[in-house]
């Protein structure tokens, strides 16, 4: 009832604006926005923060992938005055201060890009879907449901699978599920 009432309760100005507060990367931010802003243009136009790209703004190409909550979510596809209450990290959150995060090493390491324009989505679908798999969430090509593999024994195909719904127009696909499975703790040549 709580995020229902504070929605409902959001006023709007005479310019047809609202007030919302969004907490982002750890930080409260109080802005005044058109109640239609998606998170991705917020992000983009309103806070500078333009890691996450704007590829499809149609929620096929997963170049806008965010977290909400610790889970991924395309933010082309979010408004943003429905979050917030919501915990949001974007990639420019991601390492912890000038110390990379794991999978930004790995994919440098492992060259798993090519023109850079999905990455930043890539690497936020990666980091979440591990977190995924952690919590022994299956995924449509997980043979056992009632035993899925844990983020370690992770086969190409899973990785394949878990990251589908990010495009990567340049192909450099081998290298992602390369620098996903060095992340996840993988030795070079295991599986």
């Amino acid at each position: 009832m709580g995020e229902t009432a504070s929605f409902s309760q959001t006023k709007i100005s005479e310019q047809g604006t609202v007030r919302i507060n969004l907490r982002i990367n750890g930080e409260q931010r109080a802005l005044q926005i058109d109640p239609r802003t998606t998170l991705l243009d917020l992000l983009r136009e309103h806070l500078g923060l333009t890691g996450s790209k704007k590829g499809c703004d149609q929620g096929q190409c997963g170049a806008c992938t965010v977290h909400i909550n610790g889970r991924r979510a395309l933010s082309c596809l979010s408004l943003a005055i429905a979050l917030q209450h919501a915990e949001i990290r974007t990639i420019e959150g991601l390492a912890g201060g000038e110390r990379l995060h794991p999978m930004q090493g790995a994919f440098i390491e492992c060259d798993a890009f090519q023109c850079g324009y999905c990455t930043p989505g890539q690497i936020m679908s990666a980091v979440a879907m591990l977190e995924e798999a952690a919590e022994n969430v299956p995924s449509h090509v997980t043979p056992d449901v009632a035993h899925p593999p844990s983020r370690e024994e992770l086969s190409a195909a899973e990785i394949r699978e878990r990251m589908s719904g990010n495009i990567c127009r340049c192909g450099a696909y081998p290298n992602i599920v390369e620098a996903i499975r060095q992340a996840a703790g993988f030795a070079e040549g295991n599986g």
